[in-house]
């Protein structure tokens, strides 16, 4: 349209030119030249009127950037379009890889330590779920995930651990503490296994408080892969359509540079609301920066105190302009954080993904991450679990535990290598920690040796504490609770099946991530186990996938 426009301005121009040159020959010219210029100068006002962007649902903002952006239908990516890998746009792999420019962290795999060295293991707590889902679609995809994608605690906190949540919230506090322990079905005999479960205290979706949430919607040219927009878009209309008529949506998105498209709007007006987002279009280079930084000014200006207040960022986590690292942004949203508007990052796409910005930005923007990887995760991300991703009742939550060195002679936290906080830093209440939702359930497996000759089996074998901020009113607050080893079951199959549930699925994620722990495993094993946990929990359609994920798996390692 614009080549149109730029070719007939230069074709005015050059016929302008000829018909001054007839006019110092005749006057005869002077009506048809000036039926001319009017009949081209219409013609461009035409189609500059037609190119133009349409007026922006707001009044302009002073304190921050809001442009007009151009409403256009998102198109649909084809992968036969595409060459030979539909399922990232068209990007080759280098060397072999099953998508090009995937971008994890490796953090290692914690030791086992003896407790006369250190008897204290701290971390924060995490609720993320996005590690697993996006091993979902590696194996649904036909390949392994990458070892240094894999954390442990997020696979473990994917599922249902069966855990009640706290009884006299008064006494208990947010959380109810659980505490189970068996000999460990892995390693070698000597070893156990305990799980540390926390679940938060539950509300009826009508009974929490209206939210005010900021949408931050990439839009740039990476988001036209596989219509990874196309999904955000359905994604976000679930939200919309799960949320109360007095919950308000504004709307910032960015590709080149970021834009405020909506300003908050009640979800009363939840068709003017799917308007905006369905038109929203890919377009340039990523400039996610900006975009977060207009959106957390965005939902600063809307900050309702008596509220939820809420950015929720959709990318596929790639930013190459601007600020592109999680330090570098953080800086610029740390101060909203710390003024209770809190973060979920969910991702999407496979290929030209940034697992390591989406996971670092929830971590220390005091939120939450997922991968969205399917209309059913988006699903189960805002719609069954909309109370919990929305209202927070604990902030900073940190996890202490004390092994008695008379009776755990070592111990090995699994996973939470990149949640770890230093002994003195526990009752330090600056520390950033993690942030719980209603009704949230938290899981931490540790595997313990005990000595060979303990004193009694009635003493305390490891004392559990939790030390949280309550949101509301800023109480720090922390509990505690304790386990001997006489509170152990007997055998592996003796304890709940939920606990060997979360040690499966634990293993799982060792083997695949080639844990020097679980160098006497294999994924056919792990899934033989799967199956027959499967049968206790017919009801439970994760397992069920579980299971069929880990026999696809085993098939694809060998």
């Amino acid at each position: 349209m614009f080549a149109k426009i730029r070719f007939t301005l230069i074709e005015t121009r050059f016929f302008c030119k000829r018909r001054c040159f007839c006019f110092a020959r005749s006057d005869k010219n002077l009506v048809s030249y000036t039926r001319f210029v009017l009949t081209a100068l219409l013609t461009v006002a035409v189609l500059l009127a037609g190119c133009a962007p349409r007026a922006a649902p707001t009044e302009e903002p002073t304190e921050f950037l809001l442009e007009e952006y151009e409403w256009a239908p998102a198109p649909t990516a084809s992968a036969s379009a595409d060459g030979p890998y539909p399922s990232t746009g068209g990007l080759v792999p280098p060397n072999d890889e099953p998508y090009a420019d995937m971008f994890f962290e490796d953090y290692g795999v914690n030791p086992f330590i003896d407790t006369e060295d250190d008897h204290l293991s701290t971390f924060a707590v995490d609720v993320d779920t996005g590690s697993y889902t996006l091993m979902r679609r590696y194996v649904n995809d036909g390949h392994l995930p990458p070892d240094e994608s894999v954390r442990v605690e997020e696979y473990v906190n994917y599922f249902e651990q069966g855990y009640e949540p706290p009884l006299d919230i008064e006494r208990e506090g947010a959380f109810a503490i659980h505490l189970e322990g068996a000999p460990s079905l892995y390693g070698n005999e000597r070893h156990y296994l305990v799980r540390v479960g926390l679940k938060g205290y539950e509300i009826p979706p009508e009974a929490r408080k209206d939210a005010v949430l900021t949408f931050v919607i990439d839009v740039s040219g990476s988001m036209d892969m596989e219509n990874r927009l196309g999904l955000v878009k359905q994604a976000l209309r679930l939200l919309v359509e799960g949320l109360r008529p007095s919950d308000k949506i504004g709307i910032a998105v960015y590709g080149s540079r970021g834009y405020a498209i909506l300003e908050h709007t009640p979800v009363a007006e939840a068709d003017y609301i799917l308007r905006a987002i369905d038109r929203l279009q890919p377009e340039g280079s990523t400039n996610a920066e900006e975009g977060l930084l207009i959106g957390y000014r965005m939902a600063a200006q809307a900050f309702d105190p008596e509220a939820i207040n809420r950015v929720i960022l959709c990318s596929d986590g790639v930013a190459n302009v601007g600020n592109t690292g999680p330090d570098s942004i953080l800086e610029q949203i740390r101060d909203y954080a710390g003024r209770g508007i809190y973060l979920t990052t969910v991702g999407f796409g496979m290929g030209n993904y940034n697992d390591v910005l989406m996971e670092q930005l929830a971590n220390d923007g005091d939120g939450f991450y997922a991968y969205v990887d399917t209309l059913k995760e988006a699903e189960r991300v805002f719609v069954r679990d909309l109370t919990s991703m929305l209202q927070v009742i604990a902030r900073d939550a940190k996890i202490q535990v004390d092994f008695d060195p008379n009776v755990v002679r070592s111990y090995r936290l699994i996973g939470y290598e990149n949640r770890d906080v230093t002994d003195e830093d526990f009752r330090d209440d600056e520390v950033d920690a993690g942030e719980i939702g209603v009704g949230h359930s938290v899981t931490a497996l540790y595997e313990i040796k005990f000595h060979l000759a303990e004193p009694s089996g009635y003493e305390p074998a490891m004392t559990v504490y939790v030390r949280y901020e309550d949101p509301e009113t800023g109480e720090v607050i922390e509990t505690n609770r304790a386990i001997a080893r006489a509170d152990f079951a007997p055998a592996f199959k003796d304890a709940s099946i939920r606990f060997q549930l979360a040690a499966v699925v634990a293993e799982y994620a060792e083997v695949l991530r080639e844990s020097y722990w679980a160098r006497g495993s294999s994924l056919a094993d792990v899934a033989w186990e799967a199956r027959r946990i499967a049968e206790y929990l017919p009801h439970d359609a994760d397992v069920a996938e579980f299971v069929s994920l880990v026999e696809r798996a085993s098939d694809l390692y060998e």
